[in-house]
């Protein structure tokens, strides 16, 4: 423990970052699921303190997330009650245990590099242009969506044209003013500045942002920010109108079968997005540590147990605020443990203050952390490695702009299993020739898939000529590749074709050469 405390000089102001960005999501998911309000809260608390104390990764935030909140907002209306989904996400903590103790983990590490960092670019953009609207006033849609279509029909884009027509100029004075304050944080001048490195410009944002509309409110009533334009944070009256915000789970739904339905789904889906989430948090780690994914499922399950049991909505590590971790300097997981326990602080303790800031404020620190998330140079790196990269990179991005996070990824991850296997398909098999003589070589894994491609390259072989089948470097070799060099073997006499026969000490090449001698070519 002495050695995470030992990073506290970096790890503090980067909660107090995490902390301002991971607020208005928390309340904004809640509201798109049709929870509690403070069901999102929980889920915050949760996810930093007990899942920060207990995952293996160093940087991961975990809370609730965006793209449960369709299947949220389903299974409470399915349900009807809030305390029979809080069974399901008991539930689904525990199937996410038993992923753990599987090893399902290991999924994680089958998702391509492009797709990841595809997937960071893509969450960076929908960031951008998610909170545009909101930067500028406009705030019919909840902080935190992330989908294109929206619940309230329109989309991204339609949103940002709304938005033009239903600005708020208060609103967009300080989104521009918080802008320039968090790009005067990052020049080299504040940053060589002692006193800058331990105040967050974050934190500076939303001070000042909070007094101009305290001064407008006096000032010029008229122009100030109210209602839906400022954090909406539920306010307890005492401590004991402060417990109540808990509710619990009614265990007498456990025979209930969308019960389990639900639990199932929340335990997948879930699971999916918290291994994304690491894949990518260990992609921004500087010191490039690696996350054990078992681990983080167990840590997930646990911190999902105990969110439906005091009333909280279902977590996973979430990219935003991880993202806004590792890009606030963040060097251990302390700060996703204070993030969790200042966010448990505030609610208890200032709400009213906490109510004070303007939207626009957090806005502008969601757009600065978007933009650091899909810099130009990261398209510029993946058009240098190449189109079977590239195009991944740029599906996945396009795709999740387009659908939604899980939806993006699938299909990202299936153009980049194309480009595999095109790969693969013609690196496995290579053909070299001189005048008559034929070098056919076989390299690494010669699957099924390259059975068209050896069929021609034989077939083309001209009568006469003499051919070296070399299956020396190759690792695995499909039986149906096998039998196609077995039955040009076979058939090579009739073209007075001479053949030598290289084997690798591949077991399944017992069958190759296997061809009753009187019918081998001479």
């Amino acid at each position: 423990m002495k050695k995470y405390f030992q990073s506290i000089g970096a790890d503090a102001p980067s909660s107090i970052v995490v902390l301002l960005v991971a607020l208005p999501l928390c309340l904004g998911i809640a509201l798109a699921s049709g929870a509690p309000l403070f069901s999102g809260i929980i889920a915050g608390i949760i996810g930093g303190v007990v899942v920060g104390i207990l995952s293996g990764s160093q940087l991961s935030v975990s809370g609730p997330a965006a793209g449960l909140t369709a299947i949220v907002a389903m299974a409470i209306g399915k349900l009807h009650v809030y305390d029979a989904f809080l069974v399901a996400v008991v539930i689904a903590g525990i199937f996410q245990l038993i992923l753990g103790f599987l090893n399902a983990g290991i999924i994680g590490d089958y998702i391509p590099n492009s797709v990841i960092k595809g997937m960071l670019a893509a969450i960076g953009l929908i960031l951008i242009l998610k909170q545009m609207p909101h930067l500028v006033g406009y705030d019919a849609d909840y902080v935190g969506d992330e989908n294109f279509k929206q619940s309230d029909k329109a989309n991204t884009f339609s949103e940002i044209s709304n938005a033009l027509g239903a600005f708020s100029l208060p609103a967009i004075v300080i989104g521009a003013l918080s802008i320039g304050i968090l790009t005067l944080w990052e020049t080299p001048v504040f940053k060589k500045q002692v006193l800058f490195k331990y105040i967050p410009g974050p934190l500076v944002v939303v001070i000042i942002g909070a007094l101009i509309n305290q001064y407008l409110i006096v000032a010029s009533p008229e122009n100030a920010l109210i209602g839906k334009e400022l954090v909406k944070l539920p306010v307890a009256e005492n401590i004991n109108q402060f417990f109540s915000f808990f509710t619990f789970p009614n265990f007498s739904y456990l025979t209930n079968f969308e019960v389990w339905k639900a639990a199932l789904t929340l335990a997948v889906v879930a699971s999916l997005e918290t291994l994304l989430g690491i894949e990518a948090v260990d992609k921004l780690d500087p010191l490039k540590r690696v996350t054990p994914t078992n681990r983080e499922l167990k840590a997930q399950g646990v911190g999902n147990i105990i969110s439906g049991l005091i009333g909280g909505l279902p977590l996973t590590s979430v990219i935003v605020r991880s993202s806004a971790n590792v890009a606030s300097g963040a060097k251990s997981k302390v700060s996703a443990i204070l993030h969790g326990a200042f966010l448990l602080l505030f609610v208890l303790l200032i709400p009213t203050l906490i109510n004070k800031i303007p939207l626009a404020s957090l806005a502008a620190i969601l757009v600065f952390t978007g933009y650091k998330l899909a810099k130009i140079p990261l398209f510029k790196e993946f058009y240098s490695k190449g189109l079977d990269q590239f195009i991944p990179f740029v599906t996945t991005i396009i795709a999740i702009l387009m659908t939604d996070l899980l939806i993006g990824i699938l299909i990202g991850i299936g153009v980049g299993l194309f480009f595999l296997l095109r790969s693969n398909f013609k690196s496995a098999i290579m053909v070299v020739n001189d005048q008559n003589n034929y070098l056919i070589r076989l390299r690494k894994d010669v699957s099924f898939l390259n059975k068209p491609i050896i069929k021609k390259k034989l077939e083309s072989v001209p009568e006469n000529a003499f051919v070296i089948i070399d299956a020396t470097r190759a690792d695995f070799i499909d039986k149906d590749i096998i039998e196609e060099i077995n039955n040009f073997m076979l058939h090579a006499h009739l073209k007075n074709i001479r053949i030598e026969m290289k084997k690798s000490h591949y077991k399944a090449l017992h069958l190759l050469f296997n061809t009753p001698r009187e019918l081998q070519p001479a």
